[in-house]
């Protein structure tokens, strides 16, 4: 069975976006990803914030990227979740650890915290749902 004939044959919430949404959204997102997490890395690698403030944005590229692989590929919703979460609460660390150093970088944060916000609570109810299948 293919990665969309399986997530198509889960039980989801009825406001789940469509795999086109889904798609849009990311694309939109990842361009701001991108440009403020690769600041955020250029800023600590010239030594102009501490590198420990570029460490949640290193674990929440690791475990955004990490995702897909698990959830489509391994197919493990549990474990989708687990790395979902931990995106999610990276994100509020990111904004944390970078407002003082980098507003407009913090602030470019909430549309990406916003959709992960949605996707962790889809991700919980599939998982939730469909455990056991």
């Amino acid at each position: 069975m293919s990665w969309m004939e399986w997530y198509s044959s889960l039980i989801k919430p009825t406001c789940t976006p469509s795999p086109h949404t889904i798609g849009t959204v990311w694309q939109l997102l990842y361009p701001v990803i991108v440009i403020s997490f690769g600041y955020v890395f250029c800023l600590a690698y010239r030594r102009k914030i501490p590198s420990r403030v570029a460490l949640p944005f290193a674990l929440n590229l690791i475990c955004n990227l990490s995702f897909t692989p698990i959830q489509f590929g391994l197919r493990n919703l549990p474990l989708a979740t687990i790395d979902i979460l931990i995106v999610l609460a990276s994100i509020v660390w990111c904004i944390i650890a970078i407002w003082k150093h980098s507003r407009w970088v913090a602030l470019a944060q909430f549309p990406y915290l916003t959709w992960v916000s949605i996707a962790t609570y889809l991700q919980i109810y599939i998982t939730v749902m469909n455990w056991g299948r």
